[in-house]
């Protein structure tokens, strides 16, 4: 095997000294949401434990090429092209400071080849497809995620599965950033800690000897984590003719978080929150603390691993499979449940730390818990639609867990309802006031680019449900899935001919068409075949299209059907407007239309 190299590498070192290649038979960029935000937030936890922390996040493998300090990536592309998207987002996001500069130097620059001629390249370089031009034309364009989109789109770059994304990706860190780190001061701070103290070890050698290695890791692992050690520990508390038992046993908590991709570290860390008072100012577990936590004596006893390492083994079981069904949809009972498909629709892959009330919340009879999950969603879509940081609610989630385990034991059953509707109206409903103004603001200002498109499509599916409901005077909730694929509808049209816009600003002078195309007040749900036919035109052409939608919401534009005296049509009616023109006064007005149902469809209740 040839010489073999390893450097421990910053972010900032990395970028400023190395070009990263990704050969094109390398497998693309898969990385979801999910993945993305779970690296995100793991940055921003270390963060919070302290600056001078060091945030290990494994190892990459690399072969030099030809050209001086040029390396084929074999292991690693995953996280480098998410490092360099986040880069490409700072910069953009640093516009005007010196942090904007230096941060262009780690993304390209020039240098000189072996023949002596001058050469700018990125530092990272996809050659699959064309995610080359793409991550060229996110740098050049230094803009925010939509714009970058559209000048994807208008260049003509063909689209395929990675370019998606890479696309999805840079708006999950951008949104992530613009979301968590508002104030320049802040900013400067994360990427002071992105740049010194998130760290990998790069090992170079020849292609053979990599992949050679790569395989060797795959096969034997390397390192130990938290989930490794606790394991090694529970070992020592039990019998030697005990020992396969456990190993089976441990398999059961690991194999399943391993099928669906669930991140183990983030499962323990939840899973300790939810099930144990968390002593300390700050009443939260961080990664790199798990071990430490559960050698500690007064812990130890807590979790009585030591004299009964088994029944804690169960334990820990008992809550992945919790976990896991609740990241799926189902419920405390392991069913299918409507509640718990919403909130998946709401959190999507950016946000899971409520997983740490429902874990605590597991033990409920199920009509309690069904009820509480729907206080969840509620009290959730305050602080996501708001854009609330998750460190602000992480500590109050591990303290609520605490009051939602005492809830959990009680036996008395008005009594539990009773301790039930205290809680949720002392920790959701307090909380939901406090931030009601704030929501108003929110979703007044809210448009198509505002959040991902995913919850821009659950918010108009919960109005649109929400308003069928009434229509109909059904009372039980359906599924959401029948709306997963119908289209988001622009009134005004997102694409207008010159006419249709030289129309709008004849009606709404001094209004701006790329804004109001946008606006919430501006989308509605329709089906696919009837989006087509109305396609672009005027509202006065779409309205006869739109009276064709199974869709109350969307009919109700062009008029609205009266049913007798005080009918469950009438009823909704009120909360409803019909329009003769689509003016910016009128999406305005739809706007808070939409507003004030939205306060009627995400509140807390209590249960009888």
């Amino acid at each position: 095997m040839a010489k073999i190299e390893n450097y421990k590498y910053s972010i900032d070192e990395a970028f400023r000294e190395c070009f990263y290649i990704i050969p094109d038979y390398q497998r693309e960029y898969v990385w979801t949401e999910k993945e993305v935000s779970q690296l995100l937030e793991d940055i921003d936890e270390q963060l919070d434990g302290g600056a001078t922390r060091e945030y290990f996040i494994g190892t990459v493998l690399v072969a030099p090429t030809d050209t001086k300090n040029h390396f084929d990536v074999i292991d690693g592309q995953q996280r480098l092209t998410t490092f360099f998207l986040l880069l490409c987002a700072l910069r953009h996001l640093f516009a005007g400071t010196a942090q904007s500069a230096a941060i262009e130097g780690l993304m390209s620059t020039t240098y000189t080849t072996t023949q002596g001629d001058m050469k700018t390249s990125l530092k990272l370089e996809p050659r699959y497809e064309s995610a080359g031009e793409v991550m060229a034309k996110i740098v050049q364009l230094n803009t925010i995620p939509q714009d970058v989109r559209d000048g994807i789109h208008t260049a003509g770059i063909n689209s395929f599965g990675s370019l998606e994304n890479i696309l999805n990706a840079y708006e999950t860190i951008y949104r992530y950033l613009q979301d968590n780190y508002q104030l320049l001061g802040d900013l400067k701070k994360y990427w002071g800690y992105l740049a010194n103290n998130v760290v990998f070890i790069q090992i170079s050698a020849d292609v053979n000897s990599v992949l050679k290695i790569f395989e060797t890791i795959n096969e034997r692992g390397i390192g130990l984590n938290p989930m490794d050690l606790l394991k090694n520990l529970l070992f020592t508390h039990v019998r030697a003719d005990e020992f396969t038992q456990l190993k089976d046993e441990w398999k059961k908590i690991t194999k399943p978080l391993e099928k669906e991709k669930e991140k183990p570290l983030r499962f323990l860390r939840y899973f300790l929150m939810a099930n144990y008072k968390i002593q300390g100012k700050d009443a939260i577990v961080r990664e790199d603390e798990i071990y430490d936590w559960f050698i500690d004596p007064n812990n130890a006893i807590l979790c009585d691993y030591r004299t009964k390492p088994f029944d804690f083994v169960k334990k820990i079981i008992r809550n992945v499979d919790f976990y896991l069904d609740f990241s799926n949809g189902r419920g405390n009972d392991g069913n299918g449940n409507i509640a718990m498909e919403n909130l998946k629709k709401l959190s999507g892959g950016a946000f899971s730390l409520h997983y740490v009330l429902l874990l605590a919340a597991s033990s409920f009879p199920k009509p309690l818990f069904d009820h509480f999950v729907v206080q969840v969603e509620s009290f959730l879509f305050y602080y996501i639609f708001t854009k609330t940081p998750t460190k602000d609610l992480e500590r109050n989630f591990s303290l609520w867990a605490d009051e939602l385990r005492a809830i959990g034991h009680i036996t008395d059953v008005s009594q539990q309802k009773k301790s039930l509707n205290d809680f949720i109206e002392e920790r959701f409903g307090k909380n939901m006031i406090a931030k009601q103004g704030e929501l108003d603001d929110s979703l007044r200002r809210y448009g198509l680019s505002s959040m991902q498109k995913y919850r821009t499509h659950y918010l108009l599916a919960k109005l649109t449900q929400h308003v069928d409901m009434a229509f109909k005077g059904i009372k039980l909730h359906g599924s959401l899935n029948v709306y997963d694929k119908v289209e988001i509808e622009h009134i005004l049209p997102n694409t207008p001919s010159f006419l249709l816009q030289t129309s709008f600003q004849s009606s709404s002078p001094g209004k701006d068409y790329s804004l109001y195309k946008e606006k919430l007040g501006n989308l509605t749900l329709l089906e696919k075949p009837i989006n087509i036919v109305a396609s672009n035109n005027f509202f006065a052409d779409k309205k006869s299209d739109y009276e064709k939608s199974s869709y109350y919401i969307t009919r109700s534009l062009t008029g609205l059907v009266t049913v007798g005296v005080n009918s469950s049509i009438n009823r909704i009616n009120a909360h409803l407007s019909a329009f003769t023109q689509w003016t910016a006064a009128d999406i305005d007005k739809r706007q808070d239309i939409l507003i004030n149902l939205a306060k009627d469809i995400w509140k807390i209740t209590l249960i009888s």
